[in-house]
């Protein structure tokens, strides 16, 4: 193989889901399983925060990488074609053996919030607009709760938090009285970082979405994708990934329908009131 072939093969990485170093290192070990076992040389990736990810996902090289479940809705009809690879099944009970996830919207530990509607009148916090966890998702399931007579639930919003462990942070520094996380990489926390997932609790989840696909935006032949596919599938039951999958919280990987991700754009465009006007 030349320089220039190498070159022009397609990357892999799992940035979105690497909820601690040690996460990190178990997914690269599992794509780098995956890779190993559909026969593609191609390396897996560093790509860590704070680098944002919608810069990784305009790459068109990438061969398997997580992308957020908006992004990826929101290219299906697009020119620029972007395949759905294989989407994690989350082995935590709650997820009930299907690809999806929720946003655990979340308050500190020690604060005297019960309910999501105890939080109605403090500080929202948010980690980006279009994150759809910790924006779309959190500004859908907070839209139902206004009313004519309450046309506003929160006096201020907090923005740009980037991730689950800024909405954390926040939380835990008082900047903000309630906040989003993704369901798998708050679980990945609670098993990885307990002491500091433990700083904050649970007083809401949204409704189950599809969880965040592996995805290419190279262009793969049909062969490779389904070799790909077929390693994805076969870590259910690799006796030597069994640690690793038990680590990461995996029970598998499913090959849902790209389409099952529509109405994730819908969503964000129904979700049109400003969280600094929630």
């Amino acid at each position: 193989m030349t320089t220039a072939q190498m070159t022009t093969l397609p990357v892999a990485n799992a940035r979105m889901y690497s909820a601690t170093p040690l996460v990190k290192a178990d997914w690269q070990q599992l794509l780098a399983w995956v890779l190993a076992r559909a026969g593609l040389p191609w390396d897996v990736i560093d790509y860590d925060a704070p680098a944002p990810l919608s810069v990784l996902w305009a790459r068109d090289d990438l061969g398997l990488a997580m992308m957020c479940g908006l992004p990826f809705a929101q290219r299906i009809n697009e020119a620029r074609r972007t395949t759905l690879v294989a989407a994690p099944l989350p082995s935590p009970a709650r997820y009930g053996g299907k690809p999806v996830y929720f946003t655990d919207i979340v308050v500190r530990a020690d604060s005297p919030y019960r309910t999501l509607e105890d939080t109605f009148g403090g500080v929202v916090g948010y980690t980006l607009v279009d994150s759809m966890s910790g924006g779309v998702a959190l500004r859908h399931h907070l839209e139902s709760y206004r009313t004519a007579e309450r046309t506003r639930l929160y006096r201020v919003a907090v923005g740009d938090l980037i991730h689950a462990r800024g909405v954390i942070e926040a939380l835990a520094a008082g900047r903000i009285d309630v906040g989003p996380l993704d369901s798998y990489y708050h679980d990945l926390l609670r098993r990885h970082e307990p002491a500091f997932a433990a700083q904050v609790r649970i007083v809401a989840s949204t409704s189950a979405l599809p969880i965040p696909p592996l995805v290419a935006t190279a262009t793969l032949p049909g062969d490779e994708l389904a070799r790909l596919r077929e390693a994805l599938l076969a870590t259910a039951a690799a006796p030597e990934l069994a640690p690793v999958m038990e680590r990461l919280l995996l029970a598998g990987f499913a090959i849902p329908d790209p389409a099952d991700y529509r109405p994730l754009a819908a969503m964000a465009t129904a979700a049109t009131t400003p969280f600094e006007e929630l």
